[in-house]
């Protein structure tokens, strides 16, 4: 069976133990997947219940990261919800449980108490600020560490038809000010704030301290566009082919539409 992200990244983490960066490419990984939550019965629409284990260290629901590590684990078949990690412990948060991730079935088997549920769900709703300035100057951007730039490529890896293209590039302000923007080209209807939440995410879990990354939505007609491709590094989001198929989307299966606990 291949390995997973979240498999990847917690050998990753396990191999180099007082690496920061390392364990906070693993929390993001486990933050942007969708993972198969152990519930009680059948989901009621949206509301579902979780089955709770009660461990030695602490209350936990359980979830995977492929839907065939569940069966892996109980040796049958059971009901479950899919949703994002993200979704999962804004869920959790303030509910005192914790989260067994892969128990048991995996290498990348974690035990995430409720404290840390806590912090990784504050660390994952860090919502950016809105501001205006007027650029004044785009140059190719350079300095950057190479963990925020592979950083930046996943989280738009998976933000397929959310736009077409985006250029990180090295801008100067009006006021005088310098710093690096992401622009973000072509920006589907609404998704304007989840992009900036992701690229927010990209610098958090990139380990860079006191450091910024602005984020611009442009479309490919305007004329910047054409002097942001002219210096920036250039990523090509995936596309979305529509396809006939209108089957009922699983509780948790819809972002903007999280599960209710029960």
């Amino acid at each position: 069976m291949p390995e997973t992200p979240i498999d990847l990244a917690h050998a990753a983490m396990m191999a180099a133990p007082d690496d920061p960066a390392a364990r906070l490419r693993f929390y993001e990984r486990v933050g942007d997947a969708e993972l198969f939550l152990l519930l009680e019965k059948e989901a009621d629409g949206d509301a579902i219940a979780p089955q709770i284990f009660d461990l030695p260290q602490a209350s936990v629901v359980l979830a995977f990261d492929r839907e065939e590590r569940i069966s892996d684990f109980l040796g049958r078949a059971a009901p479950y919800a899919a949703v994002s990690g993200r979704a999962l412990t804004q869920m959790l948060q303030g509910q005192g449980l914790g989260l067994g991730l892969n128990l048991e079935v995996a290498p990348s088997s974690f035990l995430l108490d409720a404290d840390g549920i806590h912090w990784l769900s504050e660390t994952l709703n860090n919502a950016p600020k809105e501001v205006s300035a007027e650029i004044a100057e785009l140059l190719a951007p350079s300095g950057l560490p190479e963990t925020l730039i592979a950083s930046i490529d996943k989280k738009l890896a998976i933000a397929a038809g959310l736009a077409s293209t985006a250029y990180l590039v090295a801008v100067r302000y009006g006021d005088g000010g310098r710093g690096h923007m992401i622009a973000l080209i072509d920006v589907a209807a609404g998704a304007d704030e989840a992009l900036a939440q992701a690229m927010s995410e990209a610098l958090t879990f990139s380990g860079i301290e006191a450091g910024f990354l602005d984020v611009g939505c442009f479309v490919s007609t305007d004329p910047m566009t054409v002097r942001l491709a002219r210096v920036g590094l250039r990523f090509d989001l995936p596309q979305i082919v529509p396809t006939p198929d209108r089957t009922p989307l699983a509780p948790g299966s819809d972002p903007a539409k999280p599960p209710i606990l029960k």
